[in-house]
Parts: C-alpha cells; structure tokens; sequence
C-alpha cells in the first residue's frame, strides 16, 4: 500500500507540474474565460452580489464545510471510545487533517502568488495585465494593491472531501464520496469562474494540489501508524 501510495504522489505531482506549465505557456485561461465575459456590458455571467448563488455556492457551502469539520472533531473526541467511531477512526482522522490543511495550504500559496484574478486585468476591463503565476510585472506597473487569486482558495474546501475515499471500506463508496466531492468543488470552482473571480486553471490546479495534499496526508498517517506499532 505504502510504495502504491509513493507511486500515486509521483503521479500526481508530475502531472500538477504538466498542468502548470500548460497554462503558463499558453493562452487557454483567457480563451476560456471569454465565454463568461459580455465585452458590450461589461458584466460577467454571474453577478457577485446575486444573493441566492451567493448564499449557495459561496457563504453557506464555506459555513457548512467548516462546521462539517468540526462535527468530524467533536466526534473524535466526544465520542472516541465509540465502536463505530473506533472502525472508522482513521478515515476520519485523514479527513479531518485535509479539511484543515488543503484550504490552509492554499491559502497560504494564494497569499504569496500575486497573481491577479479574472475581473483585475486589461482583457476584462480591469487594471492589471494579464500575468501567469510565474510571470513578472512590467517595470513601470504600480499595483493598486497585491492581488491574491493563485490557486484557487474557494473550491480548496470542496476539493479537500475527495479525502473521504480513504474513509469508505468499499470501491463504490469510495468512488461516490469521490464523485461527491469533485461535484462540490467543481461547483464552488465553476461559481467563482463565472463572476470573474478566477481561471480554469486556478480550479483545476487547486483539484490536484488538494489530492496531493491528500495523499501526502495519507501516507504521513500510515508512516506514523508503522512506527507505533
């Protein structure tokens, strides 16, 4: 299971490198990003103040992952000694830690990346020029303030409930909780896209950083597991 879990990361984190470099070198994002843009109006498909898909896809589903997580530790600590909590103790435990450390992670690159959104560049009549992550600002741009849209950090919270595959016992539960959460975050993700907030590639990146911060989490649980024993 151990060099299975090594091979998975390897995969995953070559094809995180692949992705990158894709987006950076080519002008995909903007081509996508087009669609969800009215160049006569100025606006974008969706607006950000619109209350109810805000409520939906942004406040209540951010709300509801955080007190979903804090269930899964009250119920860790509450009730441990629990023989259905002891069975599933450690799934529970690798999806607690990724509900904590995706968006923690992402949040943490998003805050350093200086990489601007959507709705902040030229293209979409904003002030910013278009730059990729690992571009560099014109000499003679000042920015109004440091933008912070690399990766995205919204669908991070979606994305970090693939961890529920290592919780299921069976493959079609593991491939639904997998479905599940691909389905969220998706939608958190597609949401933020279609008001400008970010690229394709900001989502899709974040979908695979989150596995990979995933199964680094699996295979440090399994590590400390061996040692114990």
């Amino acid at each position: 299971m151990l060099l299975n879990l090594n091979k998975q990361i390897l995969i995953t984190a070559i094809l995180l490198i692949a992705v990158i470099a894709l987006f950076q070198f080519s002008d995909l994002d903007i081509f996508v990003q087009n669609f969800f843009y009215n160049f006569e109006s100025k606006t974008w498909l969706i607006n950000k103040d619109e209350p109810i898909l805000k409520f939906f896809l942004y406040d209540g589903l951010k709300i509801g992952l955080i007190i979903f997580a804090v269930l899964i530790l009250l119920a860790l600590v509450i009730f441990r000694k629990k023989p259905l909590i002891q069975e599933y103790k450690k799934g529970l435990i690798i999806v607690l830690l990724s509900a904590i450390f995706v968006p923690l992670m992402i949040g943490s690159l998003k805050a350093i990346s200086n990489t601007p959104c959507p709705c902040n560049i030229v293209n979409f009549n904003g002030v910013y020029p278009d730059i990729k992550v690992f571009d560099s600002y014109p000499k003679d741009f000042v920015q109004p303030s440091k933008a912070k849209c690399w990766p995205a950090g919204h669908a991070s919270g979606g994305f970090a409930l693939m961890a529920f595959f290592f919780l299921f016992k069976t493959q079609l539960n593991k491939k639904r909780a997998v479905a599940v959460a691909l389905v969220v975050g998706w939608s958190m993700g597609s949401y933020k896209m279609l008001l400008g907030d970010h690229f394709l590639s900001h989502t899709i990146i974040t979908m695979m950083m989150a596995w990979l911060i995933i199964l680094i989490i699996v295979k440090l649980t399994q590590f400390k597991q061996r040692q114990e024993i």
